[in-house]
């Protein structure tokens, strides 16, 4: 069985998505509707755009978004048994399995970085990368922490990112550097996502969802909250939401698709980062990119 997952924030680079905007009518046809979707210009941003402004949430999101779901709906190879995506790639597996339409998937998109770019403005907060810890560890330092700082990304075994109030994440880089992390390191976000400071955004995208159209999904989609696969329209909307504030399970999703059956892995989107999770995961299994 062939799953195809998509990326999240950070896979994005200048140039992205030029070559598919160049060589395929019906990509070209995308890159224009999100256009007036969003009422700028994003692809001159994705084709010619510095690395700094590709970087602003408003653009980063919908930018990986547009380029990923692209990439799988202009593919003949394009036949799911199953999706799931990293964070925002969840919003581009379920337009890619036929949950969410083009036009409302990216609204949603959009409408969730301003929700998060406004709840990272109302505290100065953070994420950071540990590595060669095991998850019980980093969790258990975090809960001694009197301030907001949790495990928010779940990779790969070894591979955690925490997140939280800048003070807690500080100290807690200080603590599980002593626990003996091979790396404990702030990383170059603009806020703590996948923690409860996600609060006042997740609010806003609970009232943009519940407006939203849903379709029965074609394959089930691999859910960041849980880790399992979902079809069932109201446990997919009850998991986006609740993802904003919660972890992504990412480790325990590539996991629960193997035990269901997946062989291969497609990655669909910007970059390689998912293949090489998924191989530091499972090595047993076939990776590859549309």
């Amino acid at each position: 069985m062939k799953a195809f997952v998509f990326p999240g924030q950070g896979a994005q680079f200048p140039g992205m998505g030029k070559d598919l905007y160049d060589n395929n009518a019906t990509a070209k046809n995308y890159f224009e509707q999100a256009n007036d979707i969003l009422g700028f210009d994003l692809s001159k941003i994705m084709f010619e755009g510095s690395a700094e402004e590709l970087k602003q949430t408003k653009v980063t999101q919908p930018a990986i978004f547009l380029h990923s779901v692209v990439t799988a709906l202009v593919s003949d190879d394009f036949k799911p048994d199953m999706v799931a995506g990293h964070s925002l790639g969840e919003f581009s597996a379920l337009v890619a399995n036929g949950t969410l339409s083009f036009e409302d998937g990216l609204s949603l998109v959009f409408k969730r970085a301003m929700a998060m770019q406004k709840a990272c403005e109302l505290q100065e907060s953070t994420m950071a990368a540990v590595l060669a810890l095991p998850d019980e560890t980093v969790e258990e330092i975090c809960r001694e922490i009197d301030e907001v700082v949790v495990a928010a990304n779940y990779n790969c075994p070894g591979q955690l990112v925490i997140s939280g109030s800048v003070k807690g994440v500080e100290v807690a880089c200080e603590k599980l550097k002593a626990a003996g992390a091979k790396r404990a390191l702030v990383l170059p976000v603009g806020g703590a996502f996948h923690s409860p400071l996600m609060e006042p955004a997740r609010e806003e995208l609970a009232a943009a969802i519940q407006e939203t159209n849903f379709n029965e999904p074609k394959c089930p989609v691999y859910q960041n909250v849980d880790a399992k696969g979902h079809t069932v329209i109201s446990d997919i909307k009850t998991n986006l939401v609740s993802q904003l504030t919660a972890p992504v399970r990412w480790t325990q999703s590539v996991q629960s698709m193997i035990m269901d059956g997946a062989r291969t892995f497609v990655e669909c989107g910007p970059g390689k980062v998912l293949q090489g999770l998924v191989k530091k995961i499972d090595g047993g299994v076939e990776t590859t990119s549309l």
